[in-house]
């Protein structure tokens, strides 16, 4: 694996930089700067897509004859390590990196033709309806009915943890098609609108969002909504297949580059809290070896992610390796909150300004009052897109034969 740039890289590195100072605004770096999250509110991240998707950077992993930037290897890890650094909105991945690369790979042609255009320019934005009130990491459990009937197929359960299920026009999901088949045997991939009669969508508290309006998460109830056959994705089913497809895509991000824009802020933060010395926190022995140890572990996550993402370029599926990522990823993320956290100290109590008379003035330096937020937020991250105990199962089974 050649980690060298040529002139090409180095120029486009250099139009990269250019294109975020041009684009990247005060208001956006405001608004991020107080997320915990890394994602602006909708109407943000709607203007962001929009910015790269003119520029032709929407979807650096597409394929350019649907609108994908054409990027190489080493282009989109400049791109994805440019964007990273300089702190920009993440790209909502629902759309753009889960439903997608299903759909580019499985779906048929007016099936790309009606989704693919408005998920590049954030015209439409999607849900994932994958867990259910008794069906997470062993997903292959799953309940919700989806008989047909003539044309169409009736659903009737729910589906829990929908993440902006709220604000999405769009679901892809999950659904039991037969009830005789083998577990993994009797699921189907639906596509469905969410305006569609017979849906409710009810919001779930949670310790980073427990103020009615503001909650990310939801859960979603279905009685006998009707969705046409034409919206199925592939085989009937065949579902369990694409769902392993795409949760390759969610499991095998790249972590590194964010990673090491977060340890960038946490030194800054060191550098600006005084430990119990009265000398900067960054001067702390203990608190530089919590430093170092992270970022050794964040170094090794980025040569494995060059590593496995240089094979992709080669035509290479990502595999288990997507289980490796999404494990070290996730608790590098979490360790990295928990290092914040401490060396903001007492201005890390939870900074809720919603409830009524409560925190409306913050105290504190303003990279502290996301600190808080972003800790508890960072709790899911090694539960979601299936737990790390479960990815751990998989890498010994496909790994070590165990």
């Amino acid at each position: 694996m050649d980690l060298s740039f040529s002139d090409a890289d180095r120029a486009f590195q250099k139009e990269v930089r250019a294109w975020i100072a041009e684009n990247y605004d005060e208001a956006m770096r405001k608004q991020l700067g107080q997320s915990k999250n890394g994602y602006l509110d909708k109407a943000g991240q709607v203007a962001w897509q929009k910015k790269l998707a003119a520029k032709g950077w929407a979807a650096p992993d597409w394929p350019v004859d649907q609108g994908g930037a054409g990027f190489n290897a080493s282009q989109r890890y400049i791109f994805n390590m440019e964007m990273s650094l300089a702190g920009v909105p993440q790209s909502s991945p629902m759309g753009l990196k889960m439903v997608a690369p299903v759909i580019l790979a499985f779906g048929t042609d007016e099936q790309k033709a009606q989704h693919l255009p408005p998920i590049l320019n954030s015209d439409i934005w999607w849900c994932q309806g994958y867990s259910e009130p008794g069906s997470g990491s062993d997903l292959a459990s799953l309940q919700m009915r989806a008989d047909r009937d003539g044309d169409d197929y009736l659903l009737n359960g729910s589906k829990i943890w929908t993440t902006h299920a709220q604000w999405a026009d769009w679901m892809f999901c999950l659904v039991r098609t037969s009830q005789e088949a083998k577990t993994q045997n009797g699921i189907s991939f639906l596509l469905l609108r969410m305006d569609t009669p017979g849906i409710e969508i009810k919001s779930l508290p949670t310790l980073d969002q427990p103020v009615e309006g503001q909650q990310e998460i939801n859960q979603v109830f279905f009685t006998d909504v009707r969705v046409p056959v034409s919206q199925r994705i592939g085989e009937e089913g065949k579902g369990w297949t694409y769902a392993k497809y795409l949760l390759e895509f969610e499991r095998g991000n790249a972590y590194a580059p964010g990673l090491m824009n977060a340890l960038q802020k946490v030194r800054k933060i060191a550098s600006a809290e005084l430990g119990d010395d009265g000398a900067p926190l960054i001067l702390d022995h203990d608190f530089r070896r919590k430093i170092a140890e992270l970022e050794i572990k964040v170094e090794a996550l980025n040569a494995t992610e060059l590593r496995i993402f240089s094979a992709m370029e080669g035509g290479e599926p990502v595999g288990p390796a997507s289980s490796m990522l999404k494990c070290a990823g996730s608790e590098a993320q979490q360790a990295i909150t928990e290092l914040v956290l401490e060396a903001v100290g007492h201005y890390g109590a939870p900074y809720a300004p919603a409830f009524a008379g409560g925190n409306d003035y913050f105290p504190g330096p303003d990279y502290a009052a996301p600190a808080a937020g972003a800790y508890f937020n960072y709790r899911k991250a090694s539960i979601y897109a299936g737990s790390n105990e479960i990815q751990r199962n998989i890498m010994a089974k496909l790994v070590l034969g165990l």
